[in-house]
């Protein structure tokens, strides 16, 4: 039976919050689909304090940005997006296109297409998360989308340099310094300014989430994302420091971000919490940290590795870090996760930011029925038939004519019996099954 060292302790106010931030959500993208540009710059320079009648930044800012790169720094950005392009290529190899024959003179097959334009969301409120743009807009290349647009916000009152480059190196081919729902919506409804895309992805905060959530039908987007989640499944195989570390360093993401861990050592459990403690007078991001803890924050003490795999598939967390004795027994019995992160050697911050795999993943238990951001995300998958000859056309007419009429179909069956008459040479009368 499984035991709590340390429950979840959230606060009431969330249901409250999270009706006003779809009434919000709601009247602003209105307000951008009214009134376009003049909306954007309003809003700009309500919530970012940035006004500019041009939100999309020239070739000079651009440079600019560039210049202030120091060259360990741009080589830096340039390893994290090699691999990332490297896994994502990986993953587009393996997207075949299929044609078969399934009955002579019948073909069947399908297509893998990438949308034409894609709008990468890249967040900068707290901290400038360049990050995201390799995993949005080296993926969207690999997938082969021709037009790509970005967006991010001025970070302490104008372009984040770091950014910009991570967008200007992954191949942007239009790169705005636009925040929140006023970036979100411009992309996908589209200004005087501003050509609609087809699929928004991206992280944010509960904003862009919710504005993904409201545009969704009339543009495509990555997932519904929520605040970041980390679960750790652990034995008496590590330490409580590192443990303490990997739960903080995803927990500094946000005062509403879930750490969890799961473990078979009381020993360890303790020894997590005492090193948690000390941890959080040293981090300089404490004050997030540490209300994350107290509200989000679990250790689980389970009797055995079987209850810690149905535990973490109930979370069904966005990352899940197995430091244990036999990580392999996991990675074969694990169903609901966004991404792994196996043995202690790798961590979710290596995810994160430069290992190669996609960091935007799901969350609120989306990883039930949904994985993380990749290339297929961005592409299409479209089937095609073709009827070869007259003799196939007819037979699959006189199938196609009889199950119509089962759903009274009329017009449906017709289609059928036009072409059982004219290539099967049959007398069928209108409205007639096909005998």
């Amino acid at each position: 039976m499984a035991e709590w060292i340390k429950k979840a302790n959230p606060t009431e106010q969330q249901v409250a919050s999270n009706e006003k931030v779809k009434s919000d959500v709601s009247r602003i993208l209105l307000d951008i689909e009214k009134r376009g540009d003049a909306a954007v710059r309003e809003l700009s320079t309500q919530f970012d304090g940035w006004d500019r009648t041009d939100y999309r930044l020239t070739p000079a800012e651009i440079q600019e940005c560039m210049n202030k790169l120091t060259d360990r720094e741009r080589d830096d950005i340039l390893f994290a997006q090699a691999q990332v392009r490297r896994f994502a290529d990986a993953q587009r190899a393996s997207m075949l296109d299929c044609e078969i024959e399934t009955i002579p003179g019948v073909i069947l097959g399908h297509k893998h297409i990438p949308v034409s334009a894609a709008g990468c969301y890249v967040p900068g409120g707290k901290y400038p998360l360049l990050a995201s743009a390799h995993m949005s807009i080296v993926t969207a290349k690999s997938a082969g989308v021709q037009n790509i647009t970005t967006a991010a916000p001025p970070f302490q009152g104008k372009p984040a340099p770091y950014i910009v480059a991570a967008q200007y190196l992954a191949g942007a081919d239009s790169i705005y310094c636009l925040g929140g729902i006023q970036a979100v919506g411009a992309m996908a409804i589209g200004t005087q300014s501003i050509d609609p895309v087809d699929i928004i992805v991206g992280p944010g905060n509960a904003y862009v989430a919710e504005a993904k959530r409201q545009l969704f039908g009339r543009v495509g987007i990555d997932l519904f994302a929520g605040p970041t989640e980390t679960l750790l499944i652990t034995d008496d195989s590590v330490d409580g420091e590192l443990c303490a570390t990997d739960l903080l360093g995803q927990a500094e993401h946000g005062k509403d971000s879930p750490a969890v861990m799961l473990t078979t050592s009381r020993e360890l459990a303790e020894d997590t919490l005492r090193e948690i403690a000390r941890l959080l007078e040293l981090l300089p991001t404490s004050a997030i940290a540490a209300e994350a803890w107290e509200n989000f924050g679990e250790i689980i003490l389970c009797e055995s590795y079987e209850e810690m795999v149905k535990f973490s598939d109930e979370y069904a967390s966005e990352h899940v870090q197995i430091m244990t004795r036999d990580d392999d027994y996991f990675v074969k019995n694990l169903q609901n996760y966004g991404a792994l992160f196996v043995g202690a050697r790798t961590n979710v911050s290596y995810g994160d930011k430069v290992i190669g795999t996609n960091h935007t993943l799901p969350t609120n238990k989306a990883a039930r029925y949904t994985g993380g951001l990749w290339v297929g995300k961005y592409i299409k998958t479209c089937t095609y038939q073709r009827v070869l000859t007259d003799e196939a056309s007819a037979l699959i007419g006189e199938y196609c004519s009889r199950l119509c009429l089962m759903e009274g179909f009329v017009g449906h069956a017709e289609q059928a019996n036009i072409r059982v008459r004219r290539y099967g040479k049959k007398d069928v009368a209108f409205g007639a099954p096909a005998l």
